[in-house]
């Protein structure tokens, strides 16, 4: 079981940035490629990144390459989301996601879910 909590949502301008934490505990995180995807209101969940279990591959939502980064620090056991340049319509609650199985993508298959932190940009 691992337990995922996200920290560093808020309020942002357009064109400001917001840098998203997960701290992740439990089982082995460094063995687990690791997501964040978001929903905004009266909206499904969309994949935003991923990032593989080393840290060497990741993966992004056409609708933020270019913006976002994420990365991660096995050693801390936490992933990150950087989010440049910010758009109204990044306003979501975003979620740090975890899978413990091989996909050959990387944004599918997560089967751990934090609660989730509320990042609300301003026009």
């Amino acid at each position: 079981q691992v337990q995922l909590v996200e920290s560093g949502g808020g309020l942002a301008q357009a064109g400001g940035s917001l840098r998203l934490s997960c701290a992740a505990s439990g089982r082995i995180f460094s063995g687990y490629a690791m997501g964040w995807f978001r929903q905004a209101p009266g909206k499904e969940r969309e994949f935003v990144a991923a990032i593989s279990w080393s840290g060497s591959r990741t993966y992004y939502a056409d609708s933020v390459k270019g913006r976002f980064t994420i990365s991660r620090d096995n050693a801390k056991n936490t992933v990150y989301l950087q989010m440049n340049s910010l758009k109204p319509e990044d306003t979501a609650v975003y979620y740090c996601a975890a899978r413990s199985s091989w996909y050959p993508t990387l944004d599918v298959g997560f089967d751990y879910w934090g609660q989730g932190t509320q990042v609300t940009v301003s026009s």
